[in-house]
């Protein structure tokens, strides 16, 4: 038998070393049935794509909707995200008639996604039009609360579904797997929409926007198609269970949780205050097209990827998770620090490399506290600890997107009405406000973070084990 050529040898260790799914498949889970089901996250980061990365520049600068506006609906996606562990619990738990757990959960969630984009387009349209103001902003409020609860829904239940159908040593590279599938999917999807969106036109985005339902709907079909085997309904339990307020107080209560939980919101919401302003402040201040402004998109999900990559060597290496993520804090500092200046400097590359350094930064905090999150409580809490990791970060990005359209629209009015000094009345004083306060909110993370990493419970815990996210709640 001939022996493997030294290159072949070579690229192997690189494949397992930097991807973590390079050998999720199974004899239970073959890699095609597995990548059929992923297709469900690649609906998701297409629906991710035009709610973050195309629809606020496309309401911003070309329908001359408020800042503040668009932010708020932004945000109003991100009010399910809290109720994701109790998704999932309940997908855990439901008693179908006909044998399935998740599967009602997923069809469910991609019906409420397909409805909300479905008539986005026609509300978002006549919210940029005079008069009619409040109806509109309902039906585009609408239209954004049942994408994004449809997008958690489906999201939840689908890595729940993946999980079970995985045998145990396979589940982290399998889940891993799914979850680069998103960031595919955001790059795929940014770079579709933003080349037919660059001849802007209402018509245009009709289509773009429908035709994205109608994908949506038939990517999920396809990845639920014959996954899970319809079973018996599980034994009711007579045990009475703890209600959830008790058990949410002696998590919180136990030892360094609490500091744990407020640096996670507090760099959370230092990341997400830009993701309404990002792609407007290309367009409005660099004069970019709204194809070009969706490649930030592209961009961003690609320096994630390249976060995921990095943290699954790091952490491989029995990196200290929370080191990892001071790093990711670091890095957007860094990230909005480009930003800024490439305005004064009207460089495009400063603004793509700040846009890919966010991506890279956010992947490394969000893995770095996704993992000391998994390893608070013990097996049977696991749920919990996911779940306050995930609700404590929604919120907070949630609350931030809202207050940094407001803070742009409150800097960029005292500035036009010459309250400010005549050196802050410049079109990009609004947005490099906002970019300034997510500096000092990173930085304040640092400081909450940084006592916890010299306490650490056990060296070679799970920094020690290889990387895979058996449960990444976002």
């Amino acid at each position: 038998m001939t022996k493997p050529a030294a290159s072949t040898l070579k690229w192997t260790r690189v494949a397992t070393a930097w991807l973590p799914f390079a050998d999720a498949a199974s004899a239970e889970l073959p890699m095609g049935r597995l990548l059929r089901l992923a297709l469900f996250q690649v609906s998701v980061g297409m629906a991710a794509v035009l709610l973050n990365g195309t629809l606020n520049r496309v309401m911003i600068v070309e329908l001359g909707v408020p800042t503040f506006l668009v932010a708020l609906l932004i945000a109003i996606p991100l009010l399910a995200a809290p109720f994701r562990a109790l998704i999932g619990h309940k997908s855990d738990t439901h008693r179908s008639v006909l044998g399935w757990r998740r599967v009602p959960y997923i069809w469910f969630g991609t019906l409420m996604q397909f409805g909300g984009l479905a008539i986005m387009p026609m509300a978002l349209i006549l919210l940029g039009r005079d008069g009619g103001v409040p109806l509109a902003f309902g039906a585009s409020a609408l239209a954004f609360l049942l994408t994004g609860t449809g997008m958690h829904m489906t999201q939840t239940a689908g890595l729940a579904l993946a999980t079970d159908l995985a045998p145990e040593d396979k589940r982290p590279r399998a889940v891993a797997l799914l979850y680069v599938m998103l960031l595919v999917g955001m790059m795929a999807a940014a770079m579709i929409v933003g080349g037919q969106l660059i001849d802007f036109s209402p018509t245009r985005l009709i289509q773009v926007i429908q035709g994205a339902a109608l994908a949506s709907l038939l990517l999920n079909i396809a990845a639920l198609w014959k996954q899970e085997a319809r079973r018996a309904p599980p034994p009711k339990s007579s045990e009475p269970q703890p209600p959830f307020s008790e058990l949410w107080q002696d998590f919180v209560s136990k030892g360094r949780n609490a500091r744990l939980l407020t640096a996670i919101g507090i760099g959370a919401a230092g990341f997400a205050m830009q993701d309404a302003l990002l792609e407007p402040y290309g367009g409005e201040i660099l004069g970019l097209t709204v194809g070009a402004t969706t490649a930030l998109t592209g961009a961003w999900a690609a320096g994630a990827l390249f976060g995921f990559m990095l943290a699954n060597r790091k952490l491989s290496a029995a990196a200290d998770p929370l080191r990892l993520a001071g790093l990711g804090l670091t890095v957007g500092i860094a990230a909005f620090l480009m930003i800024l200046f490439a305005a004064p400097f009207a460089s495009t590359a400063l603004l793509f490399a700040g846009a890919i350094s966010i991506g890279i930064g956010l992947g490394l905090f969000s893995v770095g506290t996704l993992i000391e999150a998994m390893g608070l409580t013990d097996q049977a809490e696991s749920g919990l600890a996911l779940g306050a990791w995930g609700a404590v970060q929604a919120s907070c990005a949630g609350l931030a997107i809202a207050l940094g359209g407001l803070l742009r629209d409150v800097m960029t009015a005292l500035g036009a009405a010459q309250i400010l000094p005549a050196a802050m009345t410049q079109r990009a004083t609004g947005y490099v406000t906002v970019y300034c306060v997510e500096i000092l909110l990173l930085l304040a993370a640092l400081i909450v973070i940084g006592p916890l990493v010299g306490r650490r419970r056990d060296p070679s815990g799970l920094s020690a084990k290889p990387f895979g996210l058996t449960a990444f709640p976002t």
